[in-house]
This record gives structure tokens, sequence and C-alpha cells, in this order.
């Protein structure tokens, strides 16, 4: 697939919006990327980087002036969520957390009462930090708990202990509204019986939001590339992901999303913009972008390694890649996200926020729905239970 533009841009153009463009700009999002961690995972293909040392300031400095240099783009939106990913941000100082949040403010027009999260290790974090970050305008807290057992979080080459990762959530439960704990299953070694184990020890901090996530193995990673471990079987990994599905029903959270369950009112409201085809601007080593205009939406990535990164926004020359999606891309790129969604998005987004009529998609839509795969519901775009379970047969689909 290629995604890079064609030389034609200005036929292209008119061909791409023929259903009339993007009338209004989606709501718009911040992600800023923290690279460092203390120990990168052998599971983990995210642009990370172990530091003993980590050059906050410098960062920062850098951050500021991504942010500044990409004030056009977005001038005059407003922003109505920022998430700080890594790598671990929660190794950043408070008073860094507070510098970059007070540089936000006064560049842009960050709505109030946003959702600003943070994702903490809980390895790198106590009472003290957290505090800080809540000083600061951070509201929202996600901890990589990955597993309440010494054996899986060894296995699993995590910093922190059992007792570290209860201690974190107590401390996230006591410092924040609302908080998530990330937790995985299908791990090395691991029972069904474990796996409920660990979401019943996270219930006990009655977590607004709880993320559980199969474990996978990507190609980039040691786990992937040099020593793979001894996974769970289909079967039972699939047992583990009903039965975990289940308990939390149980406990009153709704599974909103592939990997994503909330209480009422505390799903994450900067991954349902990503998952609605909202627009996000990334800033940092490696951080993404998608933003739409009248005529065109691009796809942006960062220059990935920190050190290079610092020193190309000093040029002007930070933006190792830029793509423009046509027509054909946009169909795919919608239902990506959309359908990560367990009910899915009305209908009539696939138009708001692509451009494009949604008859463009009529022979894609028909396959999915004969296939069993797709909610025949004509004013809604949802899986079926079918087509979560079966989530990437259902977005071959829409490939071009």
């Amino acid at each position: 697939m290629n995604w890079r533009t064609s030389s034609s841009n200005l036929a292209e153009t008119v061909i791409r919006f023929a259903g009339g463009g993007l009338q209004v700009p989606p709501p718009l999002s911040l992600y800023i990327h923290l690279p460092w961690c203390v120990k990168k995972c052998p599971y983990c293909d995210f642009n990370s980087h172990a530091a003993q040392d980590v050059p906050e300031a410098a960062y920062i400095d850098a951050l500021m002036l991504d942010l500044e240099r990409a004030l056009p783009g977005i001038w005059g939106r407003k922003i109505h969520s920022v998430f700080f990913g890594g790598g671990t941000p929660s190794l950043f100082s408070p008073e860094g957390i507070d510098r970059i949040l007070t540089g936000v403010r006064t560049l842009t027009q960050l709505v109030p009462g946003a959702e600003i999260t943070l994702e903490a290790n809980p390895g790198t974090v106590e009472a003290a930090k957290f505090r800080g970050f809540r000083e600061a305008g951070v509201t929202r807290i996600s901890l990589g708990i990955q597993s309440f057992n010494p054996r899986r979080l060894q296995a699993l080459g995590r910093i922190h202990d059992d007792v570290e990762a209860r201690r974190a959530a107590e401390l996230a439960a006591t410092h924040f509204d609302t908080f998530n704990l990330d937790l995985m299953f299908a791990l090395p070694g691991q029972t069904l019986a474990e796996a409920l184990a660990d979401i019943d020890i996270a219930l006990a901090f009655q977590p607004p939001h709880l993320s559980a996530y199969h474990l996978t193995l990507e190609p980039n990673t040691a786990f992937g590339h040099t020593a793979p471990p001894n996974l769970p079987d289909d079967d039972l990994a699939a047992d583990m992901q009903q039965a975990i599905e289940s308990r939390l029903h149980e406990a009153g959270m709704r599974h909103y999303e592939t990997s994503a369950y909330a209480r009422p009112h505390h799903a994450c409201r900067h991954n349902l913009n990503y998952w609605q085809f909202g627009d996000y601007l990334g800033i940092g080593a490696g951080a993404h972008s998608k933003l739409g205009f009248h005529d065109r939406i691009i796809r942006e990535m960062r220059v990935k390694h920190p050190q290079q990164y610092m020193d190309a926004v000093q040029r002007g020359a930070h933006i190792a890649d830029t793509r423009t999606l046509t027509r054909d891309d946009l169909p795919f790129e919608f239902m990506m996200n959309a359908l990560r969604l367990n009910e899915g998005v009305p209908a009539a987004l696939f138009e708001e926020r692509t451009g494009l009529p949604l008859i463009v998609c009529t022979s894609m839509l028909e396959r999915a729905r004969a296939r069993g795969l797709l909610s025949r519901d004509a004013t809604r775009l949802a899986p079926t239970p079918l087509g979560q379970r079966y989530l990437n047969d259902l977005l071959e689909l829409f490939l071009p």
C-alpha cells in the first residue's frame, strides 16, 4: 500500500473531497511523548529508550519549540485533552510536567476542564510525585501495572514488583478522581485463575477505568525476535478474555472498546477522540499527528531518536514523514478506529470526519453485514459480537 501523496495534488484533492470536504474541523487533542524509561521491557515496541539521566530541561525546551512551530496548523482550534505517553512519563519531575502544561496553556486554547492524562510506572512514583502531578494540572493517571503476580511481572521484565504495584494503585486512588489500571493477560506461564486474580486485585482499588490487553509478540522486540516466551495457546487466551469481560461486567464496568472498560462517565476522552477519528497533534520524539483541513487530511511523524529530535527541532527539521490520506485510504483509516468501539459510531460521523459520502463504502459495508461482522442498523457503524471477536477480519474488508 503506497501511503505517499501523488504528484498530481490538485487533481487528487478534487477527487478526494468530491463529497464536499471537511465542513467543520474535528475535535483536537494533544499528545506529548516523553520517550525515556528505566529499562526497556522485552515486549515493548513503543518508541522508548532506557536512560539513567534524562535531559529533562533540554527536552522540554524542544517540546515547547515543537509546539510553537506547529501552531499555524492548529490556529484558532481548541484542545480538548492532553495525554503524556512514553516511555515512562512519571520519570519526569512534577515541576517539569508543570512547565510543559504552563506552556501548553500559554500557546494554545486548552479548554477549561480538559482531561489531562499522564502514564506512570509503579516503580517510578511515590505520594509526593502524585501530589505534584495533580497540582501541575494532571487530572488522570494511567498506571502500567500489567500484573499483580510477582512471577508474571518478572517474566515480563518489569522494574516493579507486586508490592509496588499495589502501593501505586492505592496512591492513584487516593490522589485522583479518575485513573486507569493497565493490565495484560495471556502472559508467559499464566493460568486462567491467575488472570482472574489480577482482575480481582485491581477491582479492590475501585478503578474508574481498566485496560486489559492481550500480550502480543511484536517483531521488533526481544520477545518477538530473540527470546520468544511460551505463551498460553489461543483457546486459553480466548477463555481468559471472555472470563475477564464477564468479571468486569459483573463489577459494573462497561466494555466500551476492544481493550478498555470503564464505569459511567469515566471512559478516556482522549482515546475516544482517536477512535472517533478526531484530530490530534503529537509533539515529542517519534510522536504521530493526524490533522484535518478543509481540503485534506494529513498524518505526520516526528524524528524518533530523542537527541536527534532535539537537534532537529532547532533547525525546523523535526518532521520525519508527512503523508496525505487519499480517497482510497479513508474508509480503512476511519473504520480502523471507529470499529474498535463496541457500540460503534453514528453513520453520519463518516462523512463528517472524512469529507466523503458513506456511499463510497457501500460494497464494503454489504460484505461486512453479509458475513455477520457489522450491525445491520443503517444509522450506526458498529461491530456485531462476532465482529468484535474477529475485528481484524472485519477491518480487512475496508482496505484499499
